[in-house]
């Protein structure tokens, strides 16, 4: 079954217009996920809302959503008051500018949808808005209304369709300096960064998504398992926890020499490097700050 549409509406470029439709990159139908029970009859429980003052289950007719507007003083909001809020990115994103993808912050990408034209009437100009973006190798910026909130995002052609990844406010993102001010400027020794980059040499690869495994769900399936099967819950295995490196200079020696999962580095640039540690190997062992 096809996926069911995040979002269906108008995708603009300056007079250029054509029917799109948004779907979830990610799903989750596959993971673990578990109901709530009543431990004592082993029934399914459900949530209700209560009435605060009087304690009492109120009847979902009776429910509304309520605008604090000051301490105890609310403003009703009916649900059929919100969904006749309309503006125009409720159902149009105009392509309002163009970017180098390359340029936009990490931390400020959220979620990917990926974007398809609605109709075959909509084929021909959704190909011309993908293949012109293609051609300058540039991104469109544009807003969009996505469950009851407008929302920034960036667009950018990928094979015979197109992705979409909304973009956070610039006021909801805690910038790095906030978080990275306290961090020391430290100029590492560049022997000890020598041999890093050998390190990572050694460990190049190819970014291959399959072979990512989410060991904690294996873990949780073995879980059930044992307790579908009348067994006790598997004993857990305290995984090592690392202790700060003593010898910064000794730990990066020893995980160059370790061959667990590497190749030999073949660049150019990691052979005179190798010599110059190897030179220097007899100098005392220094220890880190």
């Amino acid at each position: 079954m096809a996926p069911r549409p995040a979002w269906k509406g108008y995708l603009k470029l300056s007079l250029v217009t054509c029917a799109i439709e948004l779907t979830n990159v990610v799903t989750h139908a596959d993971k673990v996920s578990f109901h709530i029970l009543n431990r004592k009859t082993g029934n399914t429980v459900k949530r209700i809302y209560v009435d605060a003052e009087t304690g009492k289950p109120i009847e979902e007719g009776d429910e509304i959503k309520g605008y604090e507007i000051d301490k105890g003083d609310f403003v009703h909001i009916e649900e059929d008051e919100i969904e006749a809020v309309q503006i125009e990115t409720s159902h149009t994103m105009s392509l309002d500018g163009f970017v180098d993808k390359s340029s936009i912050r990490q931390i400020y990408l959220d979620t990917p949808y990926y974007v398809a034209p609605a109709d075959k009437v909509s084929q021909d100009a959704f190909a011309v808005i993908r293949d012109a973006m293609a051609g300058k190798k540039m991104a469109g910026l544009a807003r969009i209304v996505l469950y009851r909130r407008e929302r920034p995002v960036v667009i950018e052609p990928l094979g015979k369709g197109m992705v979409l990844t909304t973009l956070r406010y610039d006021n909801t993102v805690r910038q790095p300096e906030a978080v990275f001010g306290d961090i020391e400027a430290v100029k590492p020794d560049q022997e000890m960064t020598d041999l890093a980059e050998l390190i990572i040499d050694k460990k190049k690869t190819k970014f291959d998504p399959s072979k990512f495994e989410d060991k904690y769900e294996e873990a949780l399936l073995e879980l059930i398992r044992a307790k579908k099967a009348g067994h006790k819950a598997p004993k857990a295995k305290a995984a090592p926890k690392p202790s700060n490196v003593v010898n910064l200079f000794d730990a990066l020696k020893k995980s160059l020499s370790s061959d667990s999962g590497s190749t030999k580095p073949s660049s150019a640039k990691a052979k005179p490097a190798a010599k110059r540690v190897k030179a220097k190997s007899v100098a005392p062992k220094r220890k880190s700050a």
